[in-house]
């Protein structure tokens, strides 16, 4: 059962706690390690969105008829275009 001088305007206020714990900091080559991994799988997925973008980009071009097409219609400049298709994709 609560006390009526914790409940204020519907409010219920919780006593404070005995104990809080410590929170401790992994050491600092621990950390460096986790960032490490997480900077090496954001930039892997960071790749394979470049090449399903380029392959975007060349199917828009297909579709389109031109590199240059695709570039305005998105908004980039051509050569942009041209380059990520050129480098991201097999052909």
């Amino acid at each position: 059962m609560i006390a009526l001088d914790t409940v204020k305007q519907g409010v219920v206020y919780n006593p404070p706690c005995g104990r809080l714990g410590e929170v401790k900091t992994p050491p600092w080559r621990d950390r460096i390690r986790a960032e490490n991994e997480l900077l090496e799988q954001l930039e892997d997925r960071a790749e394979q969105a470049r090449k399903r973008r380029a392959e975007a980009l060349k199917d828009g071009a297909a579709e389109l008829g031109s590199v240059y097409a695709v570039a305005k219609d998105q908004e980039l400049s051509w050569t942009a275009v041209a380059k990520a298709i050129k480098k991201y994709t097999t052909e």
